[in-house]
């Protein structure tokens, strides 16, 4: 079975005696995460039990000005899958380890300011990730090329963008299928933040093809356009990935909206559940998500990936 929108977690008890003493821990460790919930305290992850499938959601509250929200608790929170509700049996709020892939697009119809002030403000963004979080450089023009590779090495990462020179046309959907690829791999949160001029005119990849390669990802996508045109498919992606979409008038408003980015990423909520339909070994299926929050919270917004695809 591949890889869930979270970590899924097999253990294989090897004795009756041994499963009994594990549940019992097991049952230990989940009441104190429950109380930890309720309480809004952050706490370990849950360890579910044998055959057990984990699903991981990170969600984002906003309010009415679109600002964070902290100090949500578990109970404040709802989580369904195909439309069934499910029990949240993990729950934690706060800077959570992050991967991000961060695209840069070098094309010429980037020349000259927009590439410099894009330089500067993708710089400033790494700057802001936190010691654990680990980044790559993804730069973009009729190819996807890493310029830095994925690491905590900030300052090589900003020497590789400084060189950044405009270069050929734009592959922006077969750039951002090219670091989901990349990011597959990566365990925990991952996010895709790219930020182009919308215009491709050169990738094989079509819409279709980049929408269903962001279903199948686990990052959240995070696109910027420059100019007064988007091509519509990339609020689509911030919507099924629960990230969220940008248009700028002009490439001076970058470092601001790349600041809006990094801070979302560090606060968010993590829900966990195992689906109360258990996924069989082998099947292919999409099942849709729906996070909600519960009671009365007038003008709040939840952002969250929009279903998972099962192998």
């Amino acid at each position: 079975m591949r890889r869930l929108i979270g970590a899924v977690t097999l253990a294989l008890c090897g004795s009756v005696a041994a499963a009994a003493a594990a549940q019992q821990q097991e049952q230990r460790q989940q009441q104190e995460q429950r109380q930890q919930a309720d309480q809004g305290q952050e706490g370990p992850l849950a360890t579910f039990s044998s055959q057990a499938q984990l699903v991981e959601v990170y969600a984002t509250v906003t309010d009415d000005k679109g600002e964070l929200v902290t100090g949500l608790r578990r109970n404040d929170f709802q989580v369904s899958e195909n439309n069934q509700l499910q029990n949240v049996e993990q729950f934690a709020f706060g800077e959570f380890p992050l991967t991000v892939a961060l695209g840069v697009d070098r094309s010429w119809s980037m020349a000259g300011k927009p590439l410099e002030l894009a330089k500067q403000a993708s710089k400033s963004f790494l700057n802001q990730l936190k010691t654990g979080d680990r980044s790559m450089v993804v730069a973009i023009s009729s190819t996807a090329d890493v310029i830095a590779p994925l690491s905590a090495d900030r300052f090589n990462q900003a020497r590789a963008i400084s060189a950044l020179d405009p270069w050929s046309t734009t592959a922006l959907r077969d750039a951002i299928i090219a670091s989901l690829d990349r990011l597959e791999r990566e365990p925990g949160r991952q996010a895709l933040v790219l930020f182009s001029d919308g215009n491709d005119r050169y990738s094989a990849a079509t819409e279709a093809e980049v929408a269903r390669r962001a279903r199948g990802s686990n990052a959240l996508i995070y696109p910027i356009t420059i100019g007064k045109e988007r091509p519509s498919f990339l609020p689509e992606l911030a919507v099924l990935t629960g990230g969220r979409t940008f248009i700028l008038k002009d490439a001076t408003e970058l470092e601001k909206t790349l600041s809006t980015i990094a801070r979302e990423l560090r606060y968010q909520y993590l829900l966990g559940y195992a689906p109360s339909d258990p996924i069989q070994e082998g099947t292919h299926e999409w099942r849709s998500i729906r996070v909600t929050l519960t009671g009365n919270h007038p003008g709040l917004r939840v952002r969250a990936r929009d279903g998972y695809t099962t192998d």
